[in-house]
């Protein structure tokens, strides 16, 4: 059960970051489980699912916004600097 808390809280509070802690919990207590036959694989299993879904998407964040900012850098400096706008709102370039 604490993966899944886990998981959900790093979704809801942490952007998803600390979702693999809540999927490496989540193999853990399935790894117990299994060992000791007891119960709780679902809400175990709900937790990894959930624990690498959010860890993903915010690896996907990241990646969309590094390369966002790269871009925005990239068309920055190919901007001519002799282009303005004039007196009647027209962008013009020299």
């Amino acid at each position: 059960m604490g993966s899944l808390v886990v998981s959900i809280c790093s979704v809801l509070f942490c952007c998803g970051v600390p979702g693999i802690v809540g999927a490496i919990m989540g193999h853990v207590a399935r790894r117990q489980i299994r060992e000791r036959g007891e119960g709780g694989d679902g809400l175990a299993l709900g937790g990894v699912i959930v624990g690498w879904i959010a860890f993903a998407l915010s690896i996907a964040a990241v990646l969309f916004y590094v390369v966002l900012v790269v871009g925005l850098g990239l068309w920055a400096e190919s901007v001519d600097d002799n282009c303005y706008y004039d007196d009647r709102d027209v962008y013009v370039c020299d």
